[in-house]
């Protein structure tokens, strides 16, 4: 297989028909064999009736049912499970992505990238609400991840499959696929995209996304940079704090003994206490972390690394 497409869908039984012949119109130009897999994320609309039609008729199409709607995030992750194409295609049944950007997205990965990301640069959404919510939530990840594009909100976007299966994503992760690609090592590209404006059904989306991406930035921060190493992150605090304590009392000292002033009448003192109990709470959070680090990786079968290819191991050949 060298396409695989996942479509998370909840409540888009009027765009479906249409975005079915849109994607079965770019397959001739994609190149190879593909499949089409739509993620009902338990849609309490017609959408399933819609997808149990596209079934009968034949073709490529695929579905996954849930049982309730577990959001975006489980759907993607339902139907990346299942896809068996090299490359990975993500996007929306909203209309609002365009599969006719597909071959070019699709050609832009054989020129060596693991990783293409759509850019809604003409979004064709409301300002306010959502675009300049949007801008400042994508230039705060890319501040914070270190992957540097545009529109993290984009689902429109092609992957090699080896990076999306060699991670798992939860809560609403889904948007932070490329700076965990990044952090593997992944050579990211970004191209434009069409945006159309929502013709049918309601976005599920509102302001609340904002704040919860700040949330999950901090989730993924971690998990990139420190999840094998956490005593850098808590125990790094934790001597920055026990040093400032030490500083603190010294100049308690140095007040009570050179300025005459008595200990109780200076709250450096209760301060330097504070963030001397602080600095021994961190550095044992963070060798508590490291047990856990460790446990995770051992049940997990995991390792704290990520091989891209590998040569000359039973036969195996290097990739030209």
């Amino acid at each position: 297989m060298h396409l695989s497409i996942v479509i998370p869908v909840y409540n888009e039984a009027g765009n479906i028909k249409t975005l079915a012949q849109e994607i079965e119109a770019a397959l001739p130009l994609l190149g190879g064999e593909s499949e089409i897999i739509w993620v009902d994320d338990g849609s309490s609309d017609s959408s399933y009736a819609e997808l149990s039609a596209l079934i009968r008729k034949g073709g490529p199409h695929k579905t996954v049912r849930f049982g309730r709607n577990f959001g975006q995030t489980a759907a993607i992750a339902a139907g990346i499970a299942e896809a068996s194409g090299e490359f990975i295609a993500l996007l929306d049944a909203d209309l609002q992505n365009d599969p006719a950007d597909l071959p070019a997205m699709l050609a832009r990965m054989e020129d060596g990238f693991d990783v293409v990301s759509g850019w809604r640069r003409d979004r064709k959404d409301p300002f306010l609400t959502k675009v300049f919510p949007s801008r400042v939530a994508n230039a705060i990840i890319a501040s914070v991840t270190g992957v540097r594009i545009h529109d993290y909100g984009c689902t429109l976007k092609v992957y090699r499959a080896l990076y999306l299966k060699s991670f798992r994503i939860y809560g609403e992760m889904h948007r932070f696929m490329p700076a965990f690609a990044g952090a593997m090592g992944a050579r990211i590209a970004e191209m434009p995209v069409h945006h159309r404006p929502r013709s049918m059904g309601k976005s599920n989306y509102g302001l609340m996304r904002t704040a919860k991406v700040m949330l999950d930035l901090a989730t993924v921060k971690f998990m990139g940079q420190y999840l094998s190493k956490p005593i850098y992150l808590f125990g790094g605090w934790g001597l920055l704090l026990g040093f400032t304590s030490v500083v603190l009392a010294a100049v308690t000292l140095y007040k009570k003994y050179c300025m005459g002033i008595f200990v109780k009448d200076q709250p450096l003192f209760l301060v330097a206490i504070f963030l001397g109990i602080i600095s021994v709470q961190m550095i044992l959070l963070g060798l508590l972390s490291e047990i856990i680090s460790r446990t995770y990786y051992e049940i997990n079968s995991r390792q704290p690394y990520f091989v891209k290819e590998k040569a000359g191991f039973g036969g195996e050949a290097a990739k030209q």
